[in-house]
């Protein structure tokens, strides 16, 4: 296994207060960072070295296809916003520590960590060799605040300003 730390980058669907959902069951906590391929070239040759080394020793040198690799490109992914990145989705049946910049614990509620926003994570790659297949995964052990970013979608939010105040109405008007 390798740990390896992310520093300043961009995080996609992030489930690391409640566990995801697929199909209508709950899978594990789990998150997508995005490395930009010109920032983070230097951290991208270090996972990739460390993918490189699970292959030999896991899988004695034998390659495995890139879709069963965590860390992949996101010029292939078909969204927008992850060209020019490498993506890595990390996830983990415990719910990961997940802290602000001063490192106090951050909960769902405090709406401080979202898709769009800037974070350190870390990670740990280990290779799967068993009945369910090949492959490089990464568990997802913690993930800290770092900085605001444009959020992903419209970010279209509601506001109690949207609503007029009004006085106590009998329901009889409205039936």
């Amino acid at each position: 296994m390798s740990k390896i730390k992310l520093q300043n980058v961009r995080l996609s669907f992030p489930s690391l207060f409640r566990k995801a959902v697929f199909n209508g069951d709950e899978t594990k906590y789990e998150a997508t960072f995005m490395l930009d391929k010109t920032e983070h070239a230097d951290l991208i040759k270090q996972i990739d070295n460390a993918v490189a080394g699970m292959m030999k020793d896991a899988f004695k040198g034998a390659k495995i296809p890139a879709d069963k690799i965590c860390l992949k490109d996101g010029d292939d992914s078909g969204r927008s916003e992850y060209e020019g990145h490498m993506t890595i989705k990390a996830s983990n049946a415990k719910r990961p520590l997940v802290i602000d910049r001063d490192k106090t614990p951050l909960g769902e509620g405090d709406n401080r960590i979202y898709s769009g926003c800037y974070v350190n994570g870390i990670v740990e790659l280990w290779a799967q060799n068993n009945q369910w297949g090949k492959r490089i995964n990464a568990n997802l052990l913690a993930v800290q605040f770092f900085r605001d970013g444009d959020p992903f979608g419209d970010g279209t939010t509601a506001s109690v300003d949207d609503f007029d105040a009004f006085d106590d109405v009998e329901m009889d008007d409205f039936v």
